[in-house]
């Protein structure tokens, strides 16, 4: 680190010890050659060099190029003094020690050395020793000098760097006297708080803490000072300066404080003396503490309408029901759909979707006592926890006052709308006795009002409710089914007759469910969509596709292709397509021949989003194959709209292959796969005159019984590799 205004630094290289031995450079300057001859015989030691010069003017030229340790000279020079080179010495700040050698009687000589500078003077003529100890005392002085110069540059560096760490802290760093009083704070006080470092000399630091943290930090300071040497730290609300005052205000600070005892270092000090003050630091958290409480905020309520979520409602559910419990009470809860919300979101967009939930919920809020809980579950469900009740016909009058609060039309940018609304109500502990039942029993109470007409209210009759026993049940299991690993993959091979080889599979999901058996996806599929369980099983069902199909490559089927069923509410997510891409790179799977079946369905909602997610897909190199084809709503334009790579016959004109009027639709499907190149497979063969009249009528890829039914991944496995990709059937 460099600190401003820091100056050169001598470094223990430029100390040349404290021993003769140490090298070292000693200048003789004096006009006898003789003595210039000898002085190095007699002043010999071990890392000493010498270099002379015989004149004033050649001293000081060498003195410009070379710094020397010791300068041995004469007072009389031919040019001049020796007090002409100590005055060049001394203004140049040179630091050489000197000895001044000289032949002068008079005190005045020696007296005139030694006040320029001289550290000793040897009058002429000099006997050997005394000459010697003159020259180890110039040296030792000298190093002692430089010694100690080190040390205080070291010493003031040290002080320097201390005082600039301090100074320039992000965080306030103060010193509190025993009495808790401001010793010291350092400039950053100004910016956190706005005080000046003076202004807080003096001023008790526990007047800044905010009056509800006061005793926390009281004891904090106290068991500082009472000897826990060990530090201490809290978070702490300081209040800022009031500005224009010296006054603290409203405004506050959170701060991570940490204090520590001072005690004095001093050898003779008793271990046991009181502290002589706190030393202590205080970190702004202000920005951290705010954005916990966004995180927080945002973790337990809806961003759109800033209601309550699921989890904070089920918190608060679970909360009143055990108050209820201890008091013999009862609660209610409602579970509110908003009629027709689709239609907005379809005809004018979701802006004005948005626009709309927020209007409406903020006018059934209004309907609700200070205690109720309003909450947004997702999409347009809402729910209401309405503890406290006297009685069930209660929670009717709240019913009734959220209806009459939706009689005026909501304001769109394109227009009025009069939202209406299905509620269903269950009541604890009648219609069950924890959280999520109630609204479980709320959820199926609605529904039954959505059957009935909607833009009503009813309470849960468990009468009329075994069908929906049946789907909580099916419900809770399927939750349940990933974790218990209870789903598998089916195969069913497709057949190219032309080619006499399997061609493809189909990959067909399973729930093995440990009581009722293997359930076909038709039983589970639609619950799972419901409750919002098919991204989950969507992506389990990619992953292990991926996987099987890596292992069939892997042994030698690589021009096998596999196609799975994807949900349409999967392509209202980025996750489930992100997984396919990820899967296909993950195991090196060959692109194309990977397929994805999809619905006339999602063709027909034909927006921006489908079409962004399906071309995603295309782009990866994976197949597109429309299930069903014929059965719905099939226009060729979406053929030319989406990357569509292949079309299933639907297994309903296979059966009917013989009724009237059938014929021609397959031979339409099939003309509308050859002209727009695209592969075609068709399902649900079941006979061999079937599928040879299928092959008649140009389809050539087909699946079903007659070939083989769906089976597991070892029996496909086995069934591949035994037959080598050849048919025991053939049709007649």
């Amino acid at each position: 680190m460099v600190i401003p205004g820091e100056a050169p630094f001598l470094s223990s290289a430029s100390l040349h010890g404290t021993a003769d031995q140490t090298p070292c450079r000693i200048l003789l300057v004096d006009d006898d050659n003789a003595l210039r001859r000898t002085l190095p015989h007699v002043l010999a030691q071990e890392g000493r060099s010498f270099d002379e010069c015989p004149n004033l003017g050649e001293a000081i030229a060498r003195l410009e190029r070379t710094r020397y340790d010791l300068i041995l000279l004469d007072y009389r020079l031919p040019d001049g003094t020796g007090l002409d080179l100590l005055d060049w010495l001394a203004h140049a700040r040179r630091d050489e020690a000197v000895v001044m050698i000289s032949g002068e009687d008079a005190i005045d000589a020696a007296i005139g050395a030694l006040r320029h500078g001289a550290d000793d003077f040897v009058r002429k003529p000099y006997h050997v020793a005394q000459l010697q100890r003159a020259v180890h005392g110039a040296l030792h002085k000298a190093r002692l000098e430089q010694s100690n110069q080190i040390m205080r540059q070291r010493l003031q560096r040290s002080e320097r760097l201390h005082r600039y760490l301090v100074e320039r802290a992000p965080d306030l760093i103060f010193t509190l006297s025993p009495d808790g009083l401001f010793a010291y704070a350092n400039p950053r006080v100004e910016s956190m708080l706005g005080y000046s470092g003076e202004q807080l000399v003096g001023k008790s630091f526990i007047s800044l803490v905010l009056d509800e943290d006061v005793p926390r930090i009281e004891a904090l300071l106290r068991n500082t000072l009472d000897g826990q040497r060990h530090g201490q730290s809290a978070e702490v609300r300081l209040r800022r300066c009031e500005p224009g005052t010296s006054r603290p205000g409203a405004s506050l600070v959170t701060v991570a404080l940490n204090v520590v005892a001072i005690q004095s270092q001093t050898r003779d000090d008793d271990p046991h003396r009181p502290p002589d003050g706190v030393y202590g630091v205080a970190r702004d958290i202000s920005e951290r503490k705010r954005a916990e409480e966004i995180i927080t905020f945002q973790a337990y309520h809806d961003q759109l309408t800033h209601l309550p979520n699921r989890i904070l409602f089920k918190d608060r559910l679970e909360l009143a029901i055990a108050q209820a419990q201890r008091r013999g009470g009862l609660l209610a809860v409602m579970f509110i759909d908003i009629d027709r919300f689709k239609l907005v979101n379809d005809t004018y967009g979701h802006a004005e979707g948005d626009h709309l939930l927020r209007g409406i919920a903020g006018r059934i809020k209004q309907t609700l006592r200070k205690g109720d809980t309003l909450a947004r579950l997702g999409g347009d469900e809402f729910t209401v926890l309405l503890p406290d009740i006297a009685q069930p016909e209660d929670a009717e009058i709240i019913a009734q006052k959220i209806q009459r609060a939706l009689d005026e039309p909501f304001d769109l940018r394109h227009g009025n709308f009069l939202a209406t609304v299905s509620m269903g109500i269950s009541v604890f502990p009648r219609d069950g006795e924890v959280a999520e039942l109630l609204t479980q029993h709320a959820d199926i109470a609605m529904y039954q009002i959505k059957r009935a007409g909607k833009n009503g209210f009813r309470f849960f009759d468990p009468d009329l409710n075994a069908h929906y026993r049946e789907r909580i049940t099916l419900e809770n299991d399927l939750r349940s089914a990933l974790a218990n690993n209870e789903f598998e993959l089916h195969f069913q091979p497709q057949i190219s007759l032309s080619k006499r080889r399997v061609v493809g599979m189909e990959a067909l999901l399973r729930w093995q469910h440990p009581a009722h058996g293997l359930i076909a996806p038709t039983a589970f599929i639609p619950v799972a969509e419901e409750v919002g369980l098919i991204g989950d099983i969507s992506r389990w069902v990619v992953d292990t596709a991926a996987a099987q199909l890596a292992r069939w490559q892997g042994l030698g089927f690589t021009d096998l292709r596999l196609a799975v069923n994807l949900s349409s509410q999967d392509f209202d997510r980025d996750e489930t397509i992100d997984r396919v891409a990820d899967r296909i790179a993950h195991h090196r799977l060959q692109a194309d021949r990977f397929d994805v079946e999809i619905t006339e369905s999602v063709m027909m909602r034909d927006t921006a989003e489908v079409m962004g997610r399906i071309r995603r897909l295309r782009d990866c190199g994976v197949g597109i194959s429309i299930d069903d084809f014929g059965t719905g709503y099939s226009a060729l334009g979406y053929l030319q709209k989406f990357p569509v790579s292949s079309l299933k016959i639907d297994r309903s004109f296979v059966t009917g292959l013989h009724a009237p009027g059938a014929n021609p639709i397959i031979s339409a499907i099939t003309g509308i796969a050859h002209g727009f190149g695209l592969h075609l497979v068709a399902e649900g063969v079941e006979r061999a005159d079937q599928a040879a009249r299928l092959q008649s009528m140009g389809c050539d890829i087909m699946q079903g019984h007659y070939f083989s039914e769906a089976v597991c991944a070892d029996d496909a496995e086995r069934w591949l590799t035994h037959t080598e990709h050849l048919l025991h059937h053939q049709p007649s």
